[in-house]
């Protein structure tokens, strides 16, 4: 553990809230303590009302919040004392404990607040901070966890066995808490959940949360099960796996009934791991703490049978449904971790964001069954209580707020030439649509086009199949396979009559307009097979396809050539549910090839304005890189779903064309 409060930052915040703030941000910065939204924290405040009356609120952290980020609008004040009150009861359902915890805020706009409020407000200390760290939890989840804690705390702490969050957590705590709280107390320990510390200052609070988990992690360490050190495993990156892969993230996709990101991690750690002799023994007991279900599932797939891990699933529901309060919808039965010997670890989600925080999950539960494995055996909680978590309302509700998924979620779209012009606009609507992009150019500037978890960006040269080849290899292990498909990168050279059209000029664009494209449909064509919604693909052409110009010679003919390659294609790949379509544009100017200069003097040739020249169509409108792509994206979406070997023009009306 590394103790990072610093008293100047500590001494510039003004108030109780603004220090709750401070030490939870430092909480929310260590990922061994807590994970993508987990952990809480709270603090006591007293405050005037508009009555002008004092009273106690509890500013606890709201649900959706995350620690590593929370701001002072993250925390939701109650009234402590309805909250002390609610303690009392003899039962709370979780209904209307939420609408307690809702309806005694002191601010409408506030968060709801955590479920674990109630158990916050009856800690008799200002500040408490909650986490589910790695250390303690990977002592607890043994079959001797409790003995263990005991052994490295003594009075120092409270220990309270599992009981699901909520109310009865909260009733059991301030029992345990009355019971067994000493002097020196500055602790609780939840089993198979995690820990809590408590203090009068933000500081303190915060700083016995960094030791009693050091203390945790010493104790690891000096039982030979801290630092583990990946056997050798051999990573295999090739074409072969990268269709393997789709293929499998096609049958997670049909169980789950819609198209998943399927993530790869091949590091040593991982692959070590899925390699391990006993894997189908420690990697089937259940996760590390019960919240983590509604993101990794239960149990993690291991190999590639999709329909026995299905069917397995259905077993677990049918068989804990019955026990619940409320009759339970059974989720889909799909996997969200795999574990293959030659993948390593899948992370599975509806977007890449998604698959990065099952990835981040399972990377720190791989850390807690290996060392709890070293201490004498990983025991994670029974299947009965996973489930009640899994089909909880509350932690659902979490998974709920994202709303509707965008049209595009959970899909992989590839764009060639995206680094500026119409491909950059390609990848702009594709990302908005909420595909997971990847995006290809002979720059180098593309890698850095975008951040985030939903783009890659590859340096590539199109002619080059053995690049195109690795770039494939790239998105299967970024994404899973490959959905949608825009053809834009291509070269338009000066203009030159045929009579002086030198043969390496006509062959370059060739080379560049046709066969790299042919190769590239070609390489994609087993990866656009498995999509789940059918694969996609849209070709950018040209207005000199059905009305080239004079001194266009080969940029024509390598554009109305590809073209009539997509049309066969169409014909060909129909029976694979692969669509292809074209796209035609025309005086689209702002692209790096339209410098001010060449507009200018362009414009000035045929005596026009630049605004006039821009216009120079039917509708007497500019047509703009976005216009393109938006249309390129809405031909991947619903609306052309049955269109396929089409042409259309986007050109603002052109009269040759017309």
């Amino acid at each position: 553990m590394q103790n990072l409060w610093e008293d100047a930052a500590a001494a510039s915040c003004s108030g109780e809230l603004e220090r709750r703030v401070y030490s939870s941000r430092l909480l929310g910065r260590d990922k061994s303590l807590v994970l993508h939204g987990g952990g809480n924290t709270s603090v006591k405040i007293t405050e005037k009302n508009i009555l002008g009356e004092e009273e106690r609120i509890l500013y606890v952290k709201g649900s959706g919040w995350d620690l590593e980020t929370i701001a002072a609008a993250g925390f939701a004040p109650v009234r402590l004392d309805h909250l002390k009150k609610l303690a009392q009861l003899p039962a709370l359902p979780d209904p209307e404990m939420v609408n307690q915890l809702v309806t005694h805020q002191t601010r409408a706009s506030a968060p709801v607040p955590s479920v674990e409020a109630i158990l916050h407000a009856i800690l008799p200390y200002p500040y408490v901070d909650h986490t589910h760290a790695d250390a303690i939890v990977s002592i607890t989840n043994t079959a001797d966890g409790e003995a263990r804690i005991r052994e490295i705390y003594g009075d120092e702490m409270v220990v309270i066995p599992y009981v699901m969050p909520g109310f009865d957590l909260a009733k059991l705590c301030a029992e345990r808490f009355v019971a067994e709280a000493g002097p020196r107390t500055i602790g609780m320990v939840l089993l198979n959940h995690g820990i809590f510390s408590f203090g009068q200052s933000a500081q303190e609070s915060y700083q016995r949360m960094i030791t009693l988990v050091g203390r945790a992690e010493e104790y690891l360490e000096r039982n030979q099960a801290w630092e583990f050190a990946p056997a050798a495993a051999e990573v295999r990156r090739d074409l072969a796996l990268a269709r393997e892969q789709a293929r499998l993230r096609a049958d997670i996709s049909g169980v789950a009934g819609f198209p998943v990101i399927l993530v790869r991690h091949a590091d040593a750690r991982s692959l070590s791991f899925a390699c391990r002799t006993d894997i189908a023994v420690i990697a089937q007991q259940g996760p590390a703490t019960p919240d983590h279900v509604i993101r990794t599932k239960r149990l993690p797939m291991l190999g590639r049978d999709v329909a026995a891990y299905a069917e397995q699933y259905k077993t677990y529901f049918q068989t804990h449904e019955p026990q619940a309060k409320e009759r339970k919808t059974m989720l889909d039965a799909a996997p969200r971790v795999v574990l293959d010997e030659e993948f390593g670890l899948c992370a599975v989600g509806r977007s890449a964001q998604d698959a990065a925080i099952v990835a981040d999950i399972y990377d720190h539960t791989i850390g807690i069954i290996q060392r709890a494995t070293a201490l004498g055996g990983y025991r994670a909680l029974p299947a009965k209580d996973i489930f009640d978590v899994e089909y909880w309302d509350l932690e659902q509700a979490k998974l709920r707020k994202g709303g509707k998924p965008p049209a595009f979620a959970g899909e992989v779209a590839l764009v060639t030439g995206a680094a500026s012009g119409i491909g950059k606009a390609c990848v702009e609507s594709l990302l908005a649509r909420g595909a997971a992009v990847v995006a290809l150019d002979l720059s180098g500037s593309v890698t850095a086009m975008k951040s985030g978890a939903n783009f890659l960006g590859l340096q590539c040269d199109l002619t080059s199949e053995e690049q195109f080849k690795q770039a494939l290899v790239k998105t299967a292990e970024k994404f899973g396979g490959l959905d949608m498909l825009v053809l834009n990168a291509g070269v338009f050279p000066g203009g030159c009559r045929i009579e002086a059209l030198k043969t390496e000029e006509w062959q370059k664009v060739m080379r560049i307009n046709l066969d790299a494209n042919l190769m590239l449909m070609r390489e994609c064509h087993p990866f656009l097979k498995l999509a789940p919604r059918g694969g996609r693909v849209v070709v950018i052409g040209s207005k000199n396809v059905p009305a080239p110009g004079p001194g266009a010679a080969a940029y024509s003919a390598s554009k109305a050539a590809l073209n009539q390659l997509a049309r066969v294609a169409a014909l060909e790949w129909g029976t694979d549910n692969i669509r292809i379509n074209s796209l035609h544009p025309n005086a689209v100017f702002d692209t790096g090839l339209w410098t001010p200069e060449v507009l200018a003097a362009r414009a000035k040739h045929y005596g026009l304005s630049v605004d006039e020249y821009k216009k120079n169509n039917v509708l007497k409108t500019e047509v703009t890189s976005r216009d393109v792509a938006e249309l390129a994206a809405e031909m991947c979406g619903p609306l052309f779903a049955k269109t396929t070997g089409a042409w259309l023009p986007v050109d603002g009306g052109n009269d040759r064309v017309i």
